[in-house]
C-alpha cells in the first residue's frame, strides 16, 4: 500500500522560509513522478499543483505564483522528495500536499498524503 508521509510544515512569518519533506512506501519511489500541491482555507478553493519533478529529477515545473521563491527536489536513495519554499507570503498559507502521479489500467491521477499546514503570518 502506497504511503506518502509529509512533514516540516507549521507557521512562520512573511519572508521566512520552510522546507517539507515527504517520504514514500509501497512503491517505487525511483520510477515516479512526484508533486507538491496545496489547498487554501475555504471551502471553494480548490487543490492546486504547486511544483512536480520527473522521476530521476532532471525536470521540475512550477506554477507561476511560486516560481523563484520554492524549489522542488528529491532523493531517490531515501525515498524522500522535498519542497524548500523562500520568501513566503501569506497567501502561500494553505495545506501541503506530497503526490504521486499514477497511470494504470483503472486510470490516472494523484494519490496524496495526509498534508501538512503552512501558515504564514503577515
Amino acid at each position: 500500500q502506497v504511503q506518502l508521509v509529509e512533514s516540516g510544515g507549521g507557521l512562520v512569518q512573511a519572508g521566512g522560509s520552510l522546507r517539507l519533506s515527504c517520504t514514500a512506501s509501497g512503491m517505487i519511489f525511483s520510477t515516479s513522478v512526484m508533486g507538491w500541491h496545496r489547498q487554501a482555507p475555504g471551502n471553494q478553493r480548490e487543490r492546486e499543483l504547486v511544483a512536480r519533478i520527473s522521476s530521476e529529477g532532471a525536470t521540475t515545473t512550477y506554477t507561476s505564483a511560486v516560481k523563484g521563491r520554492f524549489t522542488i527536489s528529491r532523493d531517490n536513495a531515501k525515498n524522500t522528495v522535498y519542497l524548500q519554499m523562500t520568501s513566503l507570503k501569506p497567501d502561500d498559507t494553505a495545506v501541503y500536499y506530497c503526490a504521486t502521479l499514477f497511470d494504470n489500467l483503472f486510470g490516472s491521477g494523484w494519490y496524496y498524503g495526509q498534508g501538512t499546514q503552512v501558515t504564514v503570518s503577515s
